[in-house]
C-alpha cells in the first residue's frame, strides 16, 4: 500500500472536504425551503397593505385571496377595479410575493337554474380577474349534496361545472380548483368528479383537515388516489372536543398534517403549502397577528 506524506495527506485531505463541502451544497439545493403562502380568511380586518407587509416580514412567498376587509367578492374590492389593479400588481411585485389563489364562494352542486347560473358567472368574474393579476388559480368548491337530489346527478352537475367554467378559462394560464369542503371530503366521491371533469385547467385544493375531520382517511391513502388532481393546499390544525372541531396553532392540535406534507413533498408536489386560518367564520380563535406568524415557523420543522 502507498503511504501517504505529510503534503500528500493535506492534499488528499481537501479534496475530500471539498467533495463533502460540494455534496452539502447539493443538499441544501436539493432543500430548498417549500413555498409558504396563507389566505386572507386568517385576517379579515386587516388592508391589502397590511398583508403585504405582514407576509414579507414572517417568510411567505406568496398569499391566498379570500376576501379583503370582510368583502368576499373580489371583483367589488376597490384594490381590484380597472383604475387600481396595475397599482396592485405592482405592489404585490415589489414586495416579491405572489397572488397564488383567489378564492370564490362559487358552489357548484346547485341544480336551480338562477342559483347555477349566478355561481357560474362569479367564478367567470373571478377567473378574469385572476388572468389580469397573473394568479394562477380560482377556487371553487361544493358546499352540499342535497338530500332532495340524486347523488350521482349532483356529482355530475359539479363535474359539468368544473369543466364549463375550465373552457371559459382556456386561453389564460387560470386554472379552475375544486375544494375538498363540506359535504364533498370522501375520497371516492372526489375521484368521481375529478375523473369526469378530467381538463387540463382543472384541478383541486387538498383541505386535509376538511377531510380527516370527517373521514379520518389517512392522508398518505388520500394523496396516493388524488395526487395528480392536487395544485394547492389548505392546511390548518385542530382537534376534536366533545364531538366539535375547534382550531388550534399547528402542532397542538390532532391533525395529521405531518404525514399530509411528508406525502405530498415526496410526492414531488410543487405548489403552495397554504395556511388556511378560518378567523373570519371563528373569531374566537387565536389572532393573525399570532396564528399567521406561528405557522412558518413550525411548518418547517415538518420537512
Amino acid at each position: 500500500m502507498k503511504r501517504l506524506n505529510r503534503r500528500g495527506f493535506i492534499k488528499t485531505s481537501s479534496l475530500g472536504m471539498a467533495g463533502v463541502a460540494l455534496s452539502n451544497t447539493a443538499f441544501a439545493i436539493e432543500r430548498k425551503p417549500p413555498p409558504l403562502s396563507f389566505s386572507t380568511l386568517g385576517c379579515p380586518k386587516w388592508t391589502l397593505p397590511e398583508i403585504l407587509t405582514f407576509a414579507v416580514e414572517n417568510g411567505y412567498e406568496g398569499v391566498e385571496i379570500r376576501g379583503i376587509l370582510g368583502e368576499l367578492d373580489l371583483t367589488k374590492c376597490q384594490e381590484f377595479s380597472s383604475a387600481n389593479i396595475a397599482s396592485t400588481k405592482k405592489a404585490v411585485d415589489d414586495k416579491r410575493l405572489r397572488i397564488v389563489n383567489l378564492g370564490s364562494s362559487a358552489a357548484l352542486h346547485h341544480a336551480d337554474g338562477d342559483k347555477r347560473r349566478a355561481s357560474l358567472d362569479e367564478a367567470k368574474r373571478f377567473i378574469d380577474l385572476a388572468h389580469r393579476l397573473g394568479c394562477p388559480h380560482v377556487r371553487v368548491f361544493p358546499d352540499q349534496l342535497p338530500k332532495e337530489q340524486d347523488r350521482n346527478a349532483t356529482l355530475d352537475l359539479i363535474s359539468k361545472g368544473l369543466v364549463d367554467l375550465a373552457e371559459f378559462a382556456k386561453g389564460s394560464e387560470v386554472d379552475v380548483l375544486l375544494e375538498s369542503h363540506g359535504d364533498l371530503v370522501e375520497t371516492h366521491d372526489l375521484l368521481h368528479v375529478m375523473k369526469n371533469s378530467e381538463h387540463p385547467q382543472v384541478g383541486m385544493v387538498w383541505d386535509v383537515v376538511n377531510m380527516w375531520s370527517v373521514t379520518k382517511e389517512p392522508p398518505a391513502r388520500v394523496h396516493e388516489q388524488l395526487r395528480k388532481y392536487i395544485r394547492h393546499t389548505h392546511l390548518k390544525d385542530a382537534r376534536l372536543v366533545n364531538g366539535q372541531l375547534q382550531y388550534v396553532l399547528l402542532g397542538q392540535g390532532e391533525a395529521p398534517i405531518s404525514e399530509a406534507v411528508k406525502a405530498l413533498n415526496q410526492g414531488g408536489y410543487e405548489g403552495f403549502y397554504c395556511f388556511e386560518w378560518e378567523k373570519l367564520w371563528h373569531p374566537e380563535i387565536e389572532e393573525p397577528e399570532i396564528a399567521l406568524a406561528h405557522f412558518p415557523r413550525e411548518i418547517r420543522k415538518y420537512f
